[in-house]
């Protein structure tokens, strides 16, 4: 772990560099890692640029075309009735599974209708989901989507076929929301009622944390020097810290003028990613 801390190498050929990078895009969606850190999503939009395209590459890459770091959120989905198909689809099958419970008392059974609002932060997506033989067809904004898998419950990757186009995806159920994981993004969406939609747009957004205050770390790594101490006054742009990650020492700055209160780590500690460093008043 205080090494190079590769899991796994993919590597996929083809008749031309764009058949190669489609068969990659498509394999890292079948890459399920929990319980560790990774850089799947990263890779996936990685291979996506236009630089990578091109193969206009070189050691500076990353740094200049994400020079204020990579985040999982800014992957934009390319093809969003994809997505939402398939959520839709799951929802669906999750609901007439539920319908079909022993015991429900005469005249008040649970009836699962076919329309759906599938909701991804402030977006609302309206479908209407029919069962069909070995699957379902989602209407999503005048067109039909037939989506077809053997996916059973429980299960984290979705194989099937959107309108005949072969589609894998990465699923996780948490209470009302499903995660999905495709070409490097990730999405939380919920599939609701078109009243429980109109309801929760009614809900007020809950704020971020303000991480304003501290110094974190934006990676898994080493902390291996501190150039400041608790009292020091700071300066926007001063050196404040060198995270060691990928045989790499990554130098941490401050973003603005201020006084350190608290050093909450030492040198020679292990850090998580946005793990706090120091604390300023």
């Amino acid at each position: 772990m205080h090494y190079d801390p590769m899991i796994a190498k993919l590597i996929t050929y083809g008749e031309s560099r764009n058949q190669a990078i489609e068969r990659m895009r498509n394999a890292l969606n079948e890459f399920h890692i929990r319980g560790v850190s990774h850089n799947i999503s990263f890779l996936a939009a990685l291979i996506e640029h236009d630089r990578f395209r091109a193969a206009r590459l070189s050691t500076n890459l990353i740094a200049e075309e994400y020079p204020n770091g990579f985040r999982t959120c800014d992957v934009v989905h390319d093809e969003p009735t994809l997505w939402i198909s398939v959520a839709a689809t799951i929802h669906r099958r999750y609901m007439d599974r539920a319908a079909g419970i022993s015991g429900q008392m005469a005249g008040y059974e649970r009836v699962v209708h076919d329309d759906w609002v599938v909701v991804q932060g402030d977006a609302r997506h309206a479908v209407h989901v029919r069962p069909m033989e070995g699957g379902h067809d989602v209407v999503y904004e005048g067109k039909t989507y037939r989506v077809q898998s053997d996916w059973q419950f429980g299960q984290p990757l979705f194989r099937g076929t959107v309108n005949g186009s072969p589609v894998t995806m990465q699923v996780e159920r948490q209470g009302v929301k499903y995660r999905l994981y495709h070409w490097g993004a990730h999405l939380e969406v919920m599939v609701l009622t078109a009243r429980a939609a109109e309801l929760l747009a009614c809900m007020p957004a809950k704020k971020p944390p303000d991480t304003s205050k501290y110094l974190l770390s934006p990676m898994p790594g080493l902390l291996t020097q501190l150039f400041v101490k608790p009292g020091d006054e700071v300066k926007s742009g001063q050196q404040m810290a060198v995270v060691e990650a990928m045989k790499m020492e990554n130098t941490l700055y401050a973003e603005r003028d201020g006084k350190v209160q608290k050093a909450l780590c030492a040198v020679g500690e292990n850090l998580a990613v946005d793990q706090q460093i120091l604390e300023f008043d």
